[in-house]
């Protein structure tokens, strides 16, 4: 019936944070990079992290995937506590900083050996993923002769390669062009119409607006405004 919020008459529909930062700070010296940073991710939604360089936004990430240790405070993923339940947390996809291959390679050959570090996944799931973010997975090319917008789309076809329910995407439109983002916009939402949670850094405040379901703005290392 339309104008009932059926949250609220009967209890069924709950939010669930697949992630939890909580009282988190990152100190490198007398900086902190994160200074007490507490925020919580809903399932199921795309989130938006915005602000200058240096902000924190990759740090958080970093420390999210678990690549990075916090000073204090805690990280949960999926209800497991990130470096004591788990060091990397499973289900977990990320673009984070410039995607780093092997230049004397193809992009297929790249993403098969970086699969066989956890070996759950063969030959149809990478070449699927290839074809999901628009290259061709039988393209010999070297990926030392990619251009950067190409290898913004393999290094996203790495994270979502062994079809992950999470994925942190830092700055993921890099060196694509106005086809290309537009291509990448349909992805993203797609993935969260099947249920999947996405936290992107993105500077473009038009890609902000006509993805993210939330925004966290930071500065200086703390979360200074969500919209």
């Amino acid at each position: 019936m339309e104008g009932i919020n059926t949250e609220k008459h009967t209890g069924v529909l709950e939010r669930e944070n697949v992630i939890e930062v909580k009282n988190v700070t990152k100190r490198y010296g007398n900086i902190n990079v994160l200074d007490n940073v507490t925020v919580n991710f809903e399932k199921g939604k795309i989130h938006g992290l915005v602000g200058r360089n240096g902000s924190g936004k990759t740090m958080l990430m970093k420390c999210i995937c678990g690549f990075v240790i916090p000073t204090s405070g805690e990280i949960t993923v999926n209800n497991k506590r990130v470096g004591k339940d788990t060091d990397i947390p499973e289900g977990l996809g990320a673009i984070i900083e410039n995607p780093g291959f092997l230049a004397n390679y193809s992009g297929y050959n790249n993403l098969k050996f970086l699969a066989g570090i956890n070996n759950k996944i063969g030959k149809e799931e990478i070449r699927n993923s290839i074809k999901l973010v628009g290259l061709d997975p039988d393209n010999r090319k070297h990926v030392g002769k990619y251009s950067m917008g190409m290898r913004q789309r393999l290094g996203l076809a790495q994270a979502l390669m062994e079809n992950p329910d999470i994925l942190l995407l830092d700055e993921p439109m890099n060196g694509l062009d106005k086809h290309g983002v537009e291509e990448m916009r349909e992805l993203f939402s797609r993935l969260r119409d099947e249920g999947k949670t996405i936290i992107m850094a993105n500077h473009s405040a038009e890609d902000i607006d006509i993805l993210c379901d939330t925004v966290h703005e930071m500065e200086l290392g703390i979360i200074k405004k969500v919209r």
